[in-house]
């Protein structure tokens, strides 16, 4: 007994020696090195891919696709223009001197377009540009703050906090930041509303992407204060990093958050949004690479992996469920069909696994049956997408379902008093029949 523990014991000592005394953390399955990953599908919102999507973390300047999307909203709504001036403030001015911080200088007494602040907040992630630009909307940047945290709120986020409009550590802002959070604070959110933020952003506003895109400009260029402001995104062309299709979205790099990506690119008509938070190389250090080399990954994951298929097509009806039957109208039953076909991004390997499932609403119904008049397209069900093995499927970032709305092909219209009196002395007749002949039957049992 003791040689065959003594047996055990070495072998363990060999396993530590080998393997490191704890078990090594698992790989994910793209095997990225970060806190957090998600790829969507810039159209419909399906999730093609998350890991530990739902934690909230820090975002550092990924938080300025809020600030663009209040932008872009406010320009909308007419309540400020894109050759608006804005006036430096103490506290802009102050900020923007500090050259660690991505910036653009800015002059005390000078007067800056919101284009040009834009730009600048959109290009070269400028951080006074950027409270500029809340500053504007907002009268403050605490107003702002407020206006953030009411839109991601009203966008369906999960587990968010804004503290500030850039992004920065609270303790960047040289005591100037907005009341109400601690000087060592930081906005926080989840990568899965991350890329619900990029997907509302780049749907409701796409135009956004035709600055993301700009490799580098000139801030104010031909005058003294001229400075080139180089794309943190390097996965655009002509980078070192450069990806095919990459035109957007936006960087964010701070020690707490570390390097963070929201990245989009488009191929063959298929655009696709992704998320990486405080990536990591095989080292376990974080750094630019880090995060593009996981930005691209998830790029190649979706691209080569993913098609979209049609489940569904327009017009569709379910065998042996073609018809409803209906009540008092002048046809007995009325056709139904697909009112929209119903097309998904899937793993090409599993498009098999899918099948449609038509759900009918019994509220619609009374007795089994549709109740006349019934208009045409009235709706009466839905069919749904079921993965037939059970399988996880990430579903969608808006929540919603693979659906489309089931509806009649035609109307229907109430049978006329006639028909509805000669319908029910057929029903009273058939029931004393049914009566009668079970009580004659009865008699011989």
């Amino acid at each position: 007994m003791k040689n065959r523990w003594l047996s055990v014991l070495c072998s363990a000592v060999l396993l530590v020696a080998v393997f490191g005394a704890t078990p090594a953390q698992a790989e994910s399955a793209l095997g990225l090195h970060v806190d957090a990953a998600i790829l969507i599908d810039a159209d419909s919102g399906k999730i093609l891919y998350e890991e530990n999507a739902d934690a909230p973390l820090g975002i550092a300047s990924m938080s300025k696709m809020m600030v663009e999307y209040l932008l872009f909203e406010a320009i909308e709504e007419g309540s400020i223009t894109w050759d608006q001036e804005y006036k430096v403030t103490d506290y802009t001015y102050t900020v923007s001197q500090n050259r660690k911080l991505s910036n653009v200088p800015l002059r005390r007494d000078g007067s800056y377009t919101i284009k040009e602040l834009y730009e600048a907040l959109a290009i070269y992630s400028a951080n006074a540009a950027t409270i500029a630009i809340a500053e504007t909307i907002g009268g403050t940047e605490k107003e702002f703050v407020k206006l953030m945290n009411e839109k991601a709120k009203e966008l369906g986020l999960k587990d968010f906090k804004f503290v500030n409009s850039t992004g920065l550590n609270n303790k960047d802002l040289q005591g100037m930041y907005p009341e109400g959070a601690g000087p060592e604070d930081e906005n926080v959110m989840p990568a899965k509303s991350v890329a619900k933020l990029a997907y509302s952003l780049v749907n409701d506003y796409p135009e956004v992407l035709e600055t993301t895109k700009i490799p580098t400009k000139i801030f104010r260029e031909n005058t003294s204060d001229a400075i080139n402001m180089i794309n943190w995104n390097t996965m655009l062309p002509g980078f070192l990093y450069a990806y095919d299709g990459v035109d957007g979205l936006k960087t964010g790099t701070t020690d707490f958050a570390g390097h963070c990506f929201t990245g989009t690119a488009v191929r063959d008509g298929k655009r696709v949004i992704a998320v990486v938070m405080k990536a990591v190389d095989a080292k376990g250090e974080g750094s630019y690479k880090a995060r593009f080399d996981a930005t691209r990954s998830l790029f190649d994951y979706g691209f080569s992996q993913f098609s979209e298929v049609e489940f569904v097509p327009e017009g569709y009806q379910f065998k042996g469920e073609k018809t409803v039957k209906v009540l008092k109208g002048k046809e007995k039953e009325v056709a139904i069909h697909v009112k929209e076909p119903i097309k998904m991004m899937v793993k090409t390997s599993e498009k098999k696994l899918y099948t449609p499932k038509l759900v009918i609403d019994k509220s619609k119904l009374k007795d089994g049956s549709l109740q006349a008049p019934i208009k045409k397209d009235a709706v009466v069900g839905h069919v749904e997408l079921v993965k037939k093995d059970g399988s996880e499927d990430y579903g969608f970032i808006n929540g919603k379902m693979a659906q489309s709305e089931v509806v009649t092909k035609e109307a229907v219209d109430k049978a006329g008093w006639f028909s509805l009196a000669m319908g029910g002395i057929g029903h009273f007749f058939s029931g004393l029949w049914d009566s009668g002949t079970g009580f004659v039957k009865g008699l011989f049992n």
